[in-house]
């Protein structure tokens, strides 16, 4: 602000007198003595013109002064955040255990030339989805048919020597009895007819021997599942036998399927003691979860665990056993799998998404009765499904936190809570 000294109002300026000279004519100026010839006008009027200058500048500065120093009226003040509260959710949760498994298939086989000969037929893709009993390669039959051919042959003629052989122990056994036929005879005879029986057992094995060589020749899909590639092509000769067999491919079944892994001495220690008073032969249900789906959307079957603990790895080898309608999960994948550790207990439970991470550890605000936001320091447990945190320390049943407007607030604050129910489904 400018010094009173220097503020001078419009009205305190003293009015110029004029005389006769200042305000008569101009030929009247010539009377005044060392006066240039209308100097006296020009500087009166210029005189008035700053004094009427500086009045307006003074003027206006006192009023924005003025109006500063003014207090503004109809001022409200700003209203509390709103935010959305809920009481913690109180479940009877089962504490679990989070291990690394990998699948694999419950029946896998290779598939192999059991007869030798020429590859005829492919009747699949590689990669197909195979169900029982699909025909899958065709080794050509023509030399198993023939042997049929010769083996049938053989039992008709070992047929029709046991029916001579029958005939004649008969005839010799009649005239025996009749003193006309020796006994060495007659045994020649039934010896005869016994080595003719034997030859028809023979010539029927190498019926059966035959047909299921030729059998062979049609490789079929011991069960279904998925197949892997060929690994040979039409016209390959391909050599069956138990010394070197032909590879032809491979199948693995797909439903149901094994997740394997493994738990250490202290979780198969905490499982075991979690199962105390269950049933001998009540099934354990295990949450698996793969990548790319909803966390623990599938749940299997625990159905095995080993009878020793590794001594190199100090770990139990287990394994589990799940549906797989859709073919998705392949043997090979790896997956996370949660095993319980205890009994079901009561447990307070938050959304994941309101708790609030720093150094120290987890945070939660809580509003209290008079609408003060207070943070409290928590320790937090396993995540549940739906998003929902298992809180083991540090929260009571009757804490409203607020689950909704986390980023407006601070310590201290007063806020506006308005209390919403909380379920496993609630959103934020």
């Amino acid at each position: 602000m400018l010094d009173d000294r220097h503020t001078v109002l419009p009205q305190e300026i003293e009015p110029v007198p004029l005389t006769r000279s200042d305000t008569g004519k101009a030929g009247d100026l010539r009377d005044a003595p060392n006066v240039p010839r209308g100097s006296m006008g020009r500087r009166t009027r210029r005189n008035w013109y700053v004094a009427a200058a500086a009045g307006a500048i003074l003027a206006g500065v006192w009023s924005f002064s003025a109006h500063m120093a003014m207090p503004e009226r109809g001022t409200v003040p700003p209203s509390p955040p709103v935010v959305t509260v809920a009481l913690p959710l109180r479940e009877n949760v089962t504490n679990r255990t989070e291990l690394t498994g990998q699948f694999s298939a419950v029946n896998q086989v290779g598939l192999r030339a059991q007869v030798s000969g020429y590859l005829t037929e492919i009747h699949f893709q590689d990669g197909q989805i195979v169900r029982k009993g699909d025909l899958l390669f065709v080794i050509d039959p023509r030399p198993y048919e023939i042997q049929l051919q010769q083996a049938t042959a053989q039992r008709e003629a070992a047929a029709a020597a046991l029916e001579l052989a029958d005939k004649q122990v008969a005839r010799t056994a009649r005239l025996n009895r009749e003193q006309f036929a020796t006994d060495e005879l007659l045994d020649q005879r039934a010896q005869t007819q016994r080595a003719a029986a034997a030859a028809v057992q023979t010539a029927e094995a190498a019926i059966r021997s035959a047909q299921l060589n030729l059998e062979f020749t049609r490789i079929l899909a011991p069960f279904g599942g998925r197949v892997s590639m060929r690994r040979v092509s039409v016209g390959s000769l391909v050599s069956g036998g138990t010394s070197d067999p032909t590879a032809l491919t491979s199948i693995v079944s797909l439903d149901p399927i094994y997740l394997d892994f493994d738990m250490s001495e202290a979780d198969y220690v905490a499982y075991r003691h979690s199962s105390v008073g269950q049933p001998a032969d009540a099934k354990t249900a295990v949450q698996i979860s793969l990548d790319g789906e909803q966390a623990w959307s599938r749940t299997g079957e625990l159905n095995f665990l080993d009878n020793q603990i590794d001594r190199g790895s100090g770990t139990l080898h287990a394994r589990a056993t799940l549906s797989n309608p859709d073919l998705t999960i392949v043997p090979g994948q790896f997956a996370r799998v949660r095993l319980p550790v205890s009994p079901a207990q009561p447990a307070l439970l938050i959304p994941d998404s309101a708790q609030l991470t720093d150094q120290s550890g987890k945070t939660l605000m809580v509003v209290q009765d008079d609408g003060t936001v207070v943070p409290k320091k928590v320790e937090i447990g396993a995540l549940e499904d739906n998003g929902m945190r298992v809180i083991t320390r540090g929260l009571l049943p009757t804490d409203r936190v607020v689950i909704n407007g986390l980023m407006r607030l601070r310590p201290g604050l007063k806020v506006e809570a308005h209390l919403a129910p909380l379920s496993r489904t609630t959103k934020n």
